[in-house]
């Protein structure tokens, strides 16, 4: 099962705060709007800080992307992903739509309570 690119996002209360804190760590803010969202990079460990967008941190996978955010060839399409855990039994919160293509996105949560989204951005 190929998930892509991982990152987590962080729900945060104060953007400003949040990117200058993480940038002690060597995070350079990378993509966002700087106001409302941040994506941040050091070396190929992503994290996106998000203010009032959710409530909870949020495991992010991303197929058919490198760490980089390049596409790559040869993906597994999120809805063969979603197909493939259906048939183990997960649940899911909310479901991409089997009869499209392109974008899309599911997610499930696992048993202590973390969001699982798989937003897959390429066609």
């Amino acid at each position: 099962m190929q998930l892509g690119a991982f990152s987590i996002s962080l729900a945060v209360r104060d953007l400003a705060a949040s990117r200058a804190f993480y940038e002690k760590f060597g995070f350079e803010p990378f993509a966002g709007d700087g106001e409302h969202y941040q994506m941040m990079r050091n070396g190929d460990t992503v994290i996106g800080l998000f203010q009032g967008m959710f409530d909870n941190n949020i495991l992010t996978f991303n197929p058919g992307w490198t760490q980089q955010c390049e596409t790559i060839d040869g993906f597994t399409d999120v809805r063969e992903l979603q197909k493939q855990l259906k048939a183990q039994g997960i649940e899911f919160a909310n479901e991409a739509d089997e009869s499209t293509t392109g974008p899309a996105s599911f997610v499930v949560v696992d048993p202590d309570g973390n969001p699982i989204l798989v937003d897959q951005h390429v066609g």
